[in-house]
């Protein structure tokens, strides 16, 4: 794993931006890991058809609490439409690790991703949906 990419990990899961709840969010979703007990809580304020704001919660692993710092980084001011197009291949990109060939570690890069294609859709993701 390059250091630049560890030491990004390491930085979102000390420091996550956007941490915490909304006042008043639109949209709500929750996911949970149940191979290792990760959970996010992602809370979006949807205005006009934009991620106005974003915020999350959670406990697990640093993968899966910075990939969530980095997914609402990313989202925040997005169009919905935009949002509900981003991909797993996006995030793993922005996350910079090689993650593809360990099942284990991709659940918990993705379990964010997750929550918000579920809340974007209304609906439960399966990992393959995503």
């Amino acid at each position: 794993m390059d250091d630049i990419y560890r030491e990004q990990i390491l930085e979102h899961a000390r420091h996550p931006r956007n941490y915490g709840h909304l006042p008043a969010p639109t949209v709500i979703r929750e996911e949970r890991n149940p191979l290792c007990g990760d959970q996010i809580r992602l809370e979006l304020a949807i205005v006009d058809d934009v991620i106005a704001d974003v915020r999350f919660t959670g406990r697990g692993c640093a993968i899966s609490q910075a990939s969530a710092s980095l997914l609402t980084e990313a989202i925040k001011g997005k169009p919905v439409a935009e949002a509900k197009q981003f991909s797993k291949d996006d995030l793993l990109e922005i996350i910079g690790i090689p993650l593809a060939h360990n099942p284990t570690r991709l659940k918990c890069a993705l379990l964010s991703l997750k929550a918000l294609k579920a809340g974007l859709y209304g609906v439960g993701q399966e990992d393959e949906d995503i």
